[in-house]
């Protein structure tokens, strides 16, 4: 059965996870380049399932979603050491996206 969890729940196990085995979080600075290289990761994939490149050998095994996870595990990281509620954040971030582009894209003639 899958398990359901919230961003809060999400933000909670990264932080238990960390205090049981990671010993302390990685600093900010460390945790944003790790967050740059997962999601070089991920570009890779992506442009390699998607796009245009051919895979390498050593790309044959990589998951995507395993590799979104790695980004998602890093976010969550940065958020825990910089006091960002992250379900607060996403949710403030939907409503101005809401205000902000309400008919932008639906009056968008190249999205038709």
């Amino acid at each position: 059965m899958e398990e359901h969890i919230t961003l809060k729940e999400a933000q909670a196990k990264v932080d238990a996870w960390i205090k049981t085995y990671g010993v302390r979080y990685f600093n900010e600075l460390t945790n944003m380049a790790i967050l740059t290289e997962e999601v070089g990761e991920v570009a890779r994939l992506i442009a390699r399932m998607y796009g245009e490149q051919s895979f390498k050998e050593s790309d044959k095994q990589k998951d995507l979603a395993d590799e979104m996870a790695d980004v998602l595990w890093v976010l969550i990281c940065l958020a825990n050491q910089t006091g960002v509620d992250l379900t607060a954040a996403f949710q403030k971030n939907l409503q101005k996206k809401t205000e902000r582009d309400k008919n932008r894209h639906i009056n968008n003639l190249k999205l038709a």
